[in-house]
């Protein structure tokens, strides 16, 4: 198994917060969408652009919407599949508030 270089991974991504307005801020962003990508992922059965057998779904493209937080707004790129819809787990349907994120 090959090493990672966990090191330099965490330099290249902390150095790209530090370098934002808000490196929070920055972070939350980052954070979120990860987070996203993998659970959108698992629903369709593949990664974008990926083909498997174990597909059950396409995706289709991306919305913006914001969340509001005491960190501030912030811009989420949400990902739309064809079938069944998409609701990142940290959110409850129309509600994008950091209430939604603190009822979890």
């Amino acid at each position: 198994m090959a090493q990672r270089n966990y090191k330099a991974f965490l330099e290249k991504w902390l150095t790209r917060f530090l370098l934002e307005d808000d490196p929070i801020k920055a972070m939350l962003e980052w954070l979120l969408a990860e987070l996203m990508k993998v659970e959108a992922e698992a629903k369709v059965g593949a990664a974008k652009g990926k083909h498997s057998r174990g597909r059950k779904t396409y995706f289709s493209g991306y919305r913006v919407r914001k969340l509001h937080s005491r960190i501030g707004t912030v811009y989420l790129v949400i990902p739309k599949v064809r079938k069944g819809g998409y609701v990142p787990f940290f959110l409850t349907a129309r509600k994008r508030s950091e209430t939604a994120l603190i009822s979890l």
